[in-house]
């Protein structure tokens, strides 16, 4: 089939490089991956890659994904990390081996589907660090709540501990903060009277501390998604060397369907755009666009997109088009070329959730 844009390409070869990467780097510290698929809505390359790349769990938000990555024949144990909702209990139970919660009305609902499915559901509980997402903010009903489930619950087994900073509060995963979670761990611990098997302590920014090789030693798992399918934000936000992990996992292709002059500035009264913003234009004289077939329905945010050819910068979007422009760029842009495009994550949630962009493997 002839080629179609917009394109969405998937290197498969060095998305299982990253996988394997930092397992290997985790490994060394004694920590075992989650392999976070939601990033990439759970498309099921994907998530083979994360499994044959020695992920230790494949892990989404969202019980479709796993499904189908089940479906697909992935046999690795699957983790829920979102808290699940009360509507979904008998689903969890029945796809997933781990979760992670902080309700305990939810987990004795999970207990009770996990009694009626004759099985053994594993739990995780989460303690908000001070990210304010998702957790007990209270270390002592923490606790409690962890003796309950040990004394009370047949059918649920408390595995660990875990906690997510940087999503919401973008608070950083210090070694001050993670040791504090170790002796949450510990304090549990005590008054369980035996040791947990997990204790998870966040997401791709911990890997921070795994880079720095300073991550206590007690912290053996991690929630990975970001740090693996893109491997930018260790490297834009906190300048740390990811050189041996490929950036081009991703890569985004759409085609030119008009090239003009034209001004800067909107000429006329100036409303509101199709989203109902009042955007700010600068008049910088007429100058060469381009515009592509595609648009906010299929990205989210333009700002967010990377052109790759240098002194090409995108300038905004309707729903279905997207403005460049390439007066400064080195290439001559013709009708029915392709520009190209990095992404971040949230440019990659987008793209994988759209059925107008077309997904290609190389």
């Amino acid at each position: 089939m002839k080629e179609r844009y917009p394109r969405l390409e998937i290197n498969l070869a060095h998305l299982k490089h990253n996988v394997a990467e930092v397992v290997e780097r985790c490994g060394s510290c004694g920590i075992q991956v989650a392999g976070v698929i939601k990033g990439a809505t759970g498309n099921i390359q994907v998530a083979k890659q994360f499994d044959e790349g020695g992920a230790a769990f494949i892990a989404s938000s969202r019980l479709e994904q796993i499904e189908d990555a089940i479906n697909a024949g992935i046999t690795k144990p699957m983790m829920m990390i979102r808290i699940p909702m009360l509507s979904e209990a008998s689903d969890v139970v029945r796809l997933t081996n781990i979760s992670l919660n902080s309700e305990v009305e939810v987990i004795k609902a999970l207990n009770q589907e996990a009694a009626r499915q004759g099985k053994l559901h594993k739990v995780i509980l989460m303690a908000d660090m001070g990210d304010l997402r998702e957790g007990y903010w209270d270390k002592e009903e923490l606790a409690d709540i962890a003796e309950y489930i040990e004394n009370k619950m047949i059918n649920i087994q408390l595995v660990g501990i875990g906690t997510n900073v940087g999503c919401y509060g973008s608070i950083l995963p210090t070694v001050e903060k993670l040791e504090e979670l170790v002796q949450i761990a510990e304090h549990i611990e005590e008054r369980l009277g035996r040791e947990l098997e997990y204790i998870s302590g966040g997401a791709t920014s911990s890997l921070l501390r795994v880079w720095d090789g300073n991550v206590p030693k007690r912290i053996n798992l991690l929630r990975v998604g970001e740090g693996i399918l893109l491997a930018r934000d260790m490297d834009v936000f906190y300048h740390y060397d990811v050189s041996r992990l490929y950036q081009d996992c991703f890569r985004l292709k759409a085609e030119v369907i008009e090239v003009k002059d034209k001004p800067s500035h909107p000429v006329g009264t100036v409303g509101v755009d199709a989203f109902g913003h009042r955007p700010v234009y600068e008049d910088r004289g007429i100058r060469r666009r381009v515009l592509l077939a595609m648009g906010k329905v299929d990205y989210g945010d333009p700002m967010e997109l990377l052109p790759l050819e240098t002194g090409a910068e995108v300038l905004g979007a309707s729903s279905d088009h997207t403005i460049m422009d390439v007066q400064q760029a080195a290439r001559d842009y013709q009708v029915g070329d392709i520009m190209e495009f990095d992404i971040n994550y949230a440019t990659l949630i987008h793209l994988t959730n759209s059925r107008n962009v077309h997904i290609a493997y190389v």
